[in-house]
């Protein structure tokens, strides 16, 4: 498949092809109990692609039908039918309909402070399988209400749903705790040589039984997913002190400021100073 290539700017097209239901938080003052900026579902086709540099909240997303590309930890991953992506606040999120195929899925996006737990965070899994129709019934179900009566005690429960059904997925409590405990421990000290290695051995485990069940539990390998732990620390640090960005690279466990500059850019979208201004 030809990858279309999205350049690093904020981006909205549909294109004719393309079908978007959507509900705001200006127009339904319910979804702000949740934080929830907008909802909807979404039927695309090419040319249709969004581009989000910062956005100010979590993004879940659940594949219904058909196929399409989502950018993920700097890299293009497929969205389909029963795959949820997921994407912390404020860091570049991308996708786009792919040729010969319509793609339906449905999406949460919410708007969280900096101080606000965020419902999509390092410890969330960034693409994993789940039920890819449950988010798009319920979302059914809210459109029905809303383009009928908008009774507001039944408008409530579809939202209570769906921001239910978005933590089920970012938040998913069958993860076991002995995964947990070796992921606490790298939280703890990013400044750490973590290898591969040290890795399994932490978690009792040989190397490829501990990548396959990263790759399982959070759709990444492990060495990812230590990436995305020391990006999202650095992501904090960036916004609430004023230290240098050698002293922060240093902090988060990159030894080399060009190496973590050039990471964080793939990850985040921006360069760390751009990201702090």
């Amino acid at each position: 498949m030809t990858e279309i290539h999205l350049d690093l700017t904020e981006t909205t097209i549909d294109g004719p092809g393309t079908r978007l239901w959507s509900v705001r938080r200006d127009d339904c003052a319910e979804l702000a109990v949740h934080r929830i900026l907008h909802l909807g579902m979404t039927d695309a086709a090419v040319p249709y692609r969004r581009v989000r540099l910062a956005p100010s909240g979590s993004f879940v997303m659940v594949g219904h039908e058909g196929r399409g590309q989502v950018l993920l930890d700097g890299r293009w991953q497929s969205s389909s039918n029963g795959v949820a992506c997921l994407a912390p606040p404020r860091v570049l999120n991308a996708f786009h309909a792919v040729p010969g195929s319509r793609w339906r899925f449905a999406w949460i996006r919410y708007d969280e402070p900096e101080h606000v737990r965020p419902v999509v965070s390092a410890a969330s899994p960034v693409r994993v399988k789940c039920d890819g129709d449950a988010l798009w019934r319920i979302l059914c179900g809210l459109r029905t209400e809303w383009e009928g009566t908008k009774e507001p005690r039944l408008l409530h429960h579809w939202i209570e749903l769906a921001h239910a059904e978005a933590r089920r997925i970012a938040q998913p409590w069958n993860v076991e705790d002995r995964l947990w405990a070796v992921w606490d421990e790298v939280a703890r000290d990013l400044t750490a040589d973590w290898t591969l290695e040290k890795l399994a051995a932490r978690y009792r485990a040989s190397k490829e039984h501990f990548r396959r069940v990263c790759l399982r539990q959070l759709g990444r390998s492990p060495m990812q997913h230590l990436m995305s732990l020391r990006i999202e620390k650095a992501q904090h640090l960036l916004t609430s002190t004023g230290d240098k960005v050698e002293s922060i690279a240093e902090h988060v466990g990159f030894e080399n400021t060009s190496v973590f500059s050039r990471a964080f850019k793939r990850w985040v979208g921006r360069s760390p100073k751009a990201y702090r201004d």
